[in-house]
């Protein structure tokens, strides 16, 4: 069955992403968009995930729900240049004209790791994920702002680099909510408990997705 890529009728520039996104190196769960008004959404994998060569083998996952602003930007490992070496310059991406191992060009940057982002995130306006950086579930990721280290769930960060705002809810509900993990649900039982969810009653929410998941 093919995905719905536009989630509302006469707007082009809001997309699920895991309708556009093909590269096995992203994966991202159901129902998480990106709204794009400058270009192209669908181009999400081509212009927003940059430095993500197949070489490297690192990965972006990003679960449900999530929500991505306009130009917002995850860059990979093979953005860095590598500080172990004497030199910044990238010798091993030409090793062609030095003379060097193509089988090591990897040796030219400093290996971080993936991209992880959590279910329910809100990633701001032209805010920019680093490599290596997991966010928890239900974070909020001001705009503009550079995620250079993880972010809890359910905290809000912003700033260059972002540093922690405030959290959005107490321990108890925060617990709460990471243990109910409302996004797993099937989509009817998700559907049933909309009230409950939009209205921040975790009570309500609780008991409207009692039972089996």
């Amino acid at each position: 069955m093919e995905k719905l890529i536009y989630p509302r009728s006469g707007d082009t520039a809001t997309v699920y992403l895991d309708a556009v996104v093909d590269s096995p190196n992203i994966s991202i769960g159901a129902y998480s968009m990106y709204n794009d008004f400058v270009n192209d959404p669908k181009d999400f994998q081509k212009n927003n995930v940059l430095y993500h060569y197949p070489v490297n083998g690192d990965r972006l996952i990003m679960g449900k729900y999530c929500s991505v602003a306009c130009g917002a930007r995850f860059i990979f490992t093979s953005a860095n240049h590598t500080m172990d070496s004497l030199s910044t310059y990238p010798f091993p991406i030409f090793f062609e004209q030095w003379g060097l191992d193509g089988r090591n060009i990897r040796d030219a940057w400093d290996n971080k790791g993936d991209i992880v982002i959590g279910n329910d995130v809100w990633i701001g306006y032209e805010a920019v994920i680093l490599s290596s950086v997991t966010i928890g579930d239900g974070a909020i990721i001001g705009t503009r702002a550079v995620v250079t280290r993880d972010v809890p769930p359910y905290t809000i960060v912003g700033g260059v680099p972002a540093r922690p705002i405030r959290r959005r809810f107490d321990d108890d509900i925060v617990n709460r909510l990471l243990a109910l993990r409302w996004w797993d649900y099937p989509d009817e039982k998700v559907r049933g408990a909309l009230g409950c969810i939009m209205s921040g009653d975790i009570d309500a929410l609780e008991r409207a997705l009692a039972g089996n998941r």
